[in-house]
């Protein structure tokens, strides 16, 4: 599929869950190789259905769940490929999602990527985004000794306090 039938097909099946979606295409390199790009903002009621659909079309591939605060919410990206290997070539698929600092919730997508739970925790851990459904809620890149209630990628009061911030530059450790 091209990325205008990507974004049509995820279109008809969302309606007016899909609040946003647009065709990126870039061309780079010496060939001049054209690439096209799906980016589509999803309720994230309806992110789970995004998901399923991109992953029953086949040769799909999740790279990355990506996160980050936005000031009001949290915003997460999933980057998701579609004919991964194939001869026509492959399509990126971005669908995008807010949710509410007070309501941070989204459902998990490993029932159907087993391998997301690697970034979703990552989520949990980092931004205090609740997936719920995941089968695994332990810290994956902090330590379980992290103290509770600080979030790394958090821009707000949940984030690291200035006292544990090291610079390791003025320790002497990278010069």
């Amino acid at each position: 599929m091209k990325a205008d039938e990507i974004l049509t097909s995820l279109q008809e099946a969302l309606g007016e869950h899909l609040t946003e979606g647009r065709i990126r295409t870039t061309t780079e390199g010496v060939r001049e190789r054209t690439s096209s790009s799906v980016w589509a903002n999803v309720d994230r009621e309806r992110l789970h259905d995004a998901v399923a659909q991109v992953w029953g079309w086949g040769h799909s591939h999740l790279a990355v769940v990506s996160g980050s605060d936005q000031g009001e919410t949290i915003e997460l990206t999933y980057h998701l490929t579609h004919g991964w290997g194939t001869p026509d070539g492959e399509t990126e698929i971005h669908l995008r999602t807010e949710l509410p600092k007070d309501d941070p919730v989204i459902d998990t997508i490993t029932d159907i990527i087993p391998v997301a739970v690697v970034t979703e925790r990552e989520k949990e851990e980092m931004l205090n985004v609740d997936i719920r459904g995941l089968p695994d809620h332990r810290h994956i890149f902090l330590s379980e000794k992290f103290p509770g209630g600080i979030y790394p990628w958090r821009k707000d009061e949940q984030g690291i306090p200035d006292d544990m911030i090291r610079d390791f530059r003025d320790e002497g450790v990278h010069k």
